[in-house]
């Protein structure tokens, strides 16, 4: 019996390791739920061969840690959501990957979320925001541009940016537009996104000049896949607070 419990760490450390690598390699949307599977087995692994000490300094480690995410996803959260009274001048469509020159499955949503928006407010209009990425045979801007127009809407209504590579790019570059056409971005702007990523965009736009710009959620995905952007969410927030982009 002993050494059957003796073993049970072993096995569980290998059962987690090969789920979390199963969800790092073998299917997309899930590698943050494999890095915290691995992380849990690293846990079960330092407490069976680890002195007392170090194994108490990784549990205080490990909770300070907890508490400093939970920090992180307390404003991701809340700012998950579309925001009352969205209605703005202009739209910002943040960009997402495209498969040669069809929208990723998150693009999609993003472009769901907008071509609801622009249905519902038709004086606003669309800056459709992304370069070409790895794997990218038009640009995102372009892509979403062929999207919005296939499903009804006025090209004169959509205006592409074509050069940016981050958010903060897609952000600075429509402002740019949003200039040329002789108006400031503060209290002009909407800006549509995934809903875990609102509100690091949002405070990227308020760091551009904006603060008072509108989240819009784009609308959810699968659940499971949704969680694995909320976890991925906290590093990018956490990149934007130490780094300032």
């Amino acid at each position: 019996m002993n050494k059957k419990k003796s073993g049970l760490w072993a096995v569980m450390s290998a059962a987690l390791t090969a789920c979390a690598l199963f969800l790092r390699f073998a299917l997309r949307g899930y590698a943050w739920w494999g890095y915290a599977l691995l992380f849990i087995a690293a846990l079960i692994v330092l407490h069976r061969f680890a002195p007392p000490l170090l194994w108490k300094l990784a549990v205080a480690l490990t909770c300070v840690g907890l508490l400093y995410f939970c920090i992180v996803e307390a404003p991701i959260i809340k700012n998950a959501r579309t925001d009352k009274n969205p209605e703005r001048p202009y739209l910002i469509v943040l960009g997402a990957a495209v498969y040669g020159d069809q929208p990723s499955l998150t693009l999609v949503r993003r472009l769901e979320g907008a071509l609801d928006y622009l249905n519902r407010y038709p004086d606003s209009v669309a800056i459709v925001s992304g370069g070409m990425g790895k794997g990218e045979t038009v640009t995102e801007g372009q892509a979403m541009y062929d999207w919005l127009v296939a499903h009804g809407v006025d090209p004169a209504r959509v205006l592409i940016e074509d050069k940016a590579t981050s958010t903060m790019e897609n952000l600075k570059y429509s402002f740019e537009i949003i200039r040329e056409r002789g108006e400031e971005p503060a209290g002009n702007i909407a800006i549509v996104s995934s809903a875990y990523h609102l509100y690091r965009a949002k405070c990227m736009a308020a760091k551009l000049g904006a603060p008072d710009a509108a989240g819009v959620a784009a609308p959810w995905g699968y659940f499971f896949v949704m969680l694995n952007y909320f976890i991925r969410e906290a590093f990018g927030v956490t990149h934007l607070w130490v780094f300032g982009e």
